[in-house]
């Protein structure tokens, strides 16, 4: 299972670096529950589905997808 604080750790100064393990396995629940986290953070979109591919990869939700969440919230 993927910890949405595992997977949107990250601090300035690493800033390119890889933020941990590529969590390929996680549902589009736990998806949904780190777009919301990070939106709430003032996270924008772009960067939000950014960071999501880093860590999903081809498993990440769509950007469409992504903005279509954010006006849910």
């Amino acid at each position: 299972m993927c910890s949405t604080a595992l997977c949107l750790q990250s601090s300035g100064s690493n800033k390119g670096e890889n933020m941990g393990a590529p969590l390929q396995d996680c549902t589009i629940e736990e998806q949904r529950g780190v777009v919301r986290f990070l939106w709430t953070e003032g996270v924008k979109s772009l960067e939000i589905r950014r960071r999501m591919l880093a860590q999903y990869g081809q498993s990440t939700m769509s950007q469409r997808k992504v903005y279509e969440w954010i006006e849910r919230f």
